[in-house]
């Protein structure tokens, strides 16, 4: 399988996707990060001391999905034409849930704007509830599915294997 982020030299590149047709693209990641009983506490009655961690969380992924050009050095900027970040309390975990979504019209897909958006906002979880359990665990941050362009629709399987 050939890279298509190194050139013939092996230097990387960034990928000239000028000849590629407009598609309409999208793409969801998801992740979660595993907390104290007593943060997962904290979080659920809205007593973390920098605010409510969810809302923020969220905000935070947003505004990391368009800016996700400045972060990865190879990828494309995008004009996003929607991203939707959700934070969950998970009992289960105990922790939180991320998900996010991405939309564009353009040339390449938006899986690195999805995937940053869940990274950035499960790292702001972490940073609002350190004080509390600095002993968290963020885990599981992976595309679930994408659509448009070449490659088509992929979706990972139930068993989330890709």
């Amino acid at each position: 399988m050939k890279l298509s982020h190194v050139d013939a030299a092996g230097r990387a590149r960034m990928v000239d996707v000028a000849e590629k047709p407009l598609t309409a693209r999208t793409a969801v990641a998801e992740g979660a990060i595993r907390m104290s009983r007593e943060a997962f506490r904290l979080v659920a009655e809205g007593a973390v001391a920098k605010g409510d961690v969810l809302a923020v969380s969220e905000i935070a992924g947003t505004l990391a999905a368009k800016r996700t050009a400045e972060l990865i050095p190879l990828c494309h900027p995008l004009g996003l034409d929607h991203v939707e970040v959700t934070a969950a309390l998970d009992d289960g975990l105990p922790g939180i849930r991320v998900r996010a979504a991405a939309k564009t019209v353009g040339r390449t897909g938006v899986e690195m704007e999805a995937l940053t958006a869940v990274s950035v906002a499960l790292l702001t979880a972490y940073d609002m509830v350190k004080a509390a359990d600095r002993g968290m665990e963020i885990h599981g941050v992976r595309l679930v599915e994408k659509t448009g362009g070449m490659g088509g629709a992929w979706r990972r399987d139930a068993t989330g294997d890709a």
